[in-house]
């Protein structure tokens, strides 16, 4: 028996089938395989206005700490976070980004036996989550492609899926990579329907971008439902990506779950520092909201111009059927020197999600994008 096959028999059989996480291909990475220089990245749904001065300040102001360890508890930052949201510190979970969180929330209520429920076209690392702790994935259809929230989560269907054996229910909003959402009335209604043994994790990594009037704000309704999660992170609008840092809101006894699994100094003490001070930057968040409405406006408009579909967004990226294989306009897009994001692995071979980017990048993409649909045509 061959070393290869030795190792595989040891796999545990939740992680027997993953694939790895295939992040959005990195600018550095594109010019080196074509020689490129100037490159766009429209991909990963990162601010294209780059960090904070905020947060780069507080980064050098903390660059002497680097040969102590973090602080495990992340006083301050939950102190921070606390008064933000007028709530209890015991509430908030910190995390190697948001990301970090959710794995987390798997590793803590997930066993051989129990069941997972998410929708279809919803962020890949649920799946990948829910795998690796060996627990049933039952995945809910979603809304058709005429639905007012296109591709959208369908909330009767996943409720449909919950039994005794389910204990989470992953659901984003706004949801990656379609941009659709769940309003306000419609959300509490389904949380209300789900039993109390059914932990439901809403997924709010854009939710600083929205300015619907019907979206849900989430976070108040913890104390009514000790059974809601809520995770958010700084790698969106606070533009602190780089750093990977996140948290997650429950109720404590929830929380402190969490925290029996959490790895000791998950989160380092620069992005700490970066994210105390970024949360207090409401001059930087606004900007970025404010560019964002309007490049969303202007990037959905352009690609309907070049008669293309678009989910309707309220995030800071869209998703774009092609109208064909999307594989090759992709490529194309990379020899151009504009990184976006295929989306073949969520089941939608013939999209591509994109990212809002600065008004000049959204106008390249969609000049780039015009010339290339002539040619793969």
């Amino acid at each position: 028996m061959g070393r290869k096959t030795i190792i595989e028999n040891l796999i545990a059989n939740g992680v027997r089938g993953l694939q790895p996480y295939v992040p959005g291909k990195p600018i550095e990475e594109l010019e080196r395989e074509f020689g490129l220089s100037e490159s766009i990245k429209l991909a990963s749904n990162e601010n294209p206005l780059g960090p904070p001065a905020s947060a780069l300040a507080a980064i050098r102001a903390s660059l002497d700490g680097l040969s102590l360890y973090p602080d495990g508890s992340g006083y301050v930052l939950k102190q921070a976070l606390a008064a933000h949201y007028e709530t209890d510190p015991n509430r908030i979970t910190l995390g190697n980004g948001s990301n970090d969180l959710l794995v987390l929330i798997a590793e803590a209520f997930l066993t051989a036996g129990t069941a997972a429920v998410y929708d279809e076209y919803s962020f890949v690392v649920y799946r990948l989550a829910v795998q690796a702790t060996g627990a049933e994935t039952r995945v809910s259809p979603a809304n058709p492609i005429r639905h007012v929230q296109p591709l959208g989560h369908d909330l009767d269907a996943m409720r449909a899926l919950i039994d005794d054996n389910t204990r989470l229910v992953f659901l984003a909003n706004p949801n990656n990579p379609t941009g659709t959402w769940c309003n306000e009335e419609e959300l509490h209604a389904f949380i209300t329907s789900v039993p109390a043994q059914t932990i439901v994790v809403v997924d709010e990594a854009y939710a600083e971008y929205v300015v619907h009037s019907k979206y849900p704000c989430t976070i108040d309704w913890i104390d009514e439902f000790p059974n809601l999660v809520v995770t958010r992170t700084f790698s969106k609008i606070y533009g602190l990506a780089g750093l990977r840092i996140g948290y997650s809101l429950s109720q404590p006894n929830l929380a402190e779950v969490l925290n029996r699994v959490r790895q000791p100094f998950n989160v380092n003490s620069l992005a700490q520092s970066a994210a105390v001070a970024v949360l207090q930057d409401l001059e930087y968040v606004e900007r970025a909201r404010a560019m964002n409405i309007e490049g969303l406006i202007s990037l959905t408009d352009g690609l309907v111009s070049l008669g293309l579909d678009v989910i309707p967004s309220i995030g800071n990226f869209v998703l774009v059927d092609m109208g064909q294989p999307a594989e090759p306009i992709y490529t194309a897009l990379l020899r151009a020197g504009i990184i976006v994001r295929p989306v073949g692995n969520y089941g939608l071979p013939n999209h591509l999600r994109i990212s809002v980017g600065l008004p000049e990048q959204n106008q390249r993409l969609l000049t780039e994008l015009k010339t290339i649909l002539v040619t793969v045509s």
